[in-house]
C-alpha cells in the first residue's frame, strides 16, 4: 500500500524546511497544501518554497494557477489524488507539506461534492458584498440556508460570499451539500503536527514578516494591486499592503498589521490542529525522527 506523510502545522512553524528533510530522505516528492501558494506571482507573501530549496526536492502544486483562476479545496483534492496516482508509479512514498486546513483535510478525508462557481454568479455576489456590505449577504444567505447561517462565521465574508454563491449555484442550500462524512482512502496516512512554544512562534511570525518586507512584498503586492478585487488576494500580507497605497495608513502600520493579522491566522490553525488527536506532534527540527519511528511501527521500510 502506498503511503503519505503529511506535514502540517501552523504559519511560520518551518513546514517547508521539514518537509523537505524528510522527502530528501525517502527520495520522494512533496505535494504543496497551501491555499494560496498555488498561484503564480505571490512567492514572497506566500513564503512559497524558493528555487533553491524546489532544487532540492521536486515540489508539486506551486504557482501552477493564474490568481483569475478560481479554486478550492475540492478542486485541489481531485489535483492531488490525481497527482500522487502518478507520484506512486515512481516511489510508494510522496509527502504533503501544508497548513491550509480544509486543503488537507480533503485529501486525507474527502470533502462534500460543492459546485464550480459560474464566473458571472461569483461576480454578481461579490459585487453585492462591495456596494451593500456584509450585512446584505447575510440576509441573503438567512433567506437560502437558514441552518447554515445559523452556524457560519458572521464576520468572516469569505465563508459567507462562498455559502451564497453555492446556494445559488446549486439550487439548493449548501447546508444540504455538507454531509460531513469521511472518505476511506486507498493509502496509509502518517500525519506529523509541527509544534512550537506560542511565544517562539509568534517570534518567527513578526520576523518572518520582516524578512517578507527586506525580500520585496511591498513590491511584489504593488504588482497585483490592479487585481486587488479577486478573493484570491483577499489574504493576509497583501490586503494590509493595499490599505497602505490606498492611503488609509502609513508602510509601518500596514507591517504591523501584517505581523498581528497573521498571528491571528496561526491562532485559527492551532484550533483546527487541536482536533488532530490521532496525528503525531513534534518541534520542526525533530520531523524525520518522528516521521522514521512511525513508518517502522507500521512495519514499513524508512
Amino acid at each position: 500500500m502506498h503511503t503519505l506523510i503529511v506535514i502540517t502545522g501552523p504559519t511560520a512553524v518551518g513546514k517547508t524546511s521539514a518537509a523537505i528533510a524528510v522527502a530528501q530522505r525517502l527520495g520522494c516528492d512533496i505535494v504543496n497544501a497551501d491555499s494560496r501558494q498555488v498561484y503564480r506571482g505571490l512567492a514572497i507573501g506566500t513564503a512559497a518554497p524558493t528555487a533553491a530549496e524546489q532544487a532540492l526536492v521536486r515540489h508539486h502544486l506551486v504557482a501552477c494557477r493564474e490568481l483569475t483562476e478560481p479554486y478550492n479545496a475540492s478542486l485541489f483534492e481531485r489535483d492531488a489524488l490525481a497527482l500522487l496516482e502518478r507520484l506512486w508509479r515512481q516511489c510508494p512514498v510522496a509527502v504533503m507539506c501544508g497548513g491550509s486546513m480544509m486543503y488537507v483535510d480533503a485529501v486525507c478525508h474527502g470533502i462534500d461534492w460543492l459546485p464550480d462557481i459560474a464566473p458571472d454568479l461569483r461576480q454578481r455576489v461579490l459585487e453585492q458584498y462591495r456596494r451593500e456590505g456584509l450585512e446584505s449577504v447575510l440576509a441573503e444567505l438567512e433567506r437560502l440556508d437558514p441552518a447554515y447561517y445559523a452556524e457560519v462565521d458572521r464576520r468572516n465574508p469569505r465563508r459567507v460570499v462562498h455559502a451564497v454563491e453555492i446556494c445559488l449555484q446549486a439550487g439548493v442550500p449548501y447546508s444540504q451539500l455538507r454531509t460531513g462524512r469521511s472518505r476511506q482512502r486507498p493509502f496509509r496516512i502518517v500525519e506529523v503536527v509541527l509544534e512550537l512554544e506560542r511565544d517562539v512562534l509568534y517570534d518567527r511570525i513578526n520576523r518572518r514578516v520582516d524578512a517578507m518586507m527586506a525580500a520585496g512584498l511591498e513590491a511584489e503586492a504593488r504588482r497585483v494591486f490592479p487585481l486587488r478585487h479577486l478573493d484570491t488576494l483577499n489574504t493576509v500580507g497583501y490586503k494590509e499592503l493595499f490599505g497602505h497605497f490606498e492611503g488609509r495608513y502609513d508602510l509601518a502600520e500596514a507591517v504591523r498589521l501584517i505581523k498581528r493579522n497573521t498571528r491571528h491566522y496561526a491562532k485559527k490553525q492551532l484550533t483546527w490542529l487541536a482536533r488532530k488527536t490521532e496525528a503525531a506532534r513534534c518541534r520542526p527540527e525533530e520531523a524525520w525522527p518522528t516521521v522514521e519511528a512511525l513508518l517502522q511501527h507500521e512495519g514499513l521500510d524508512a
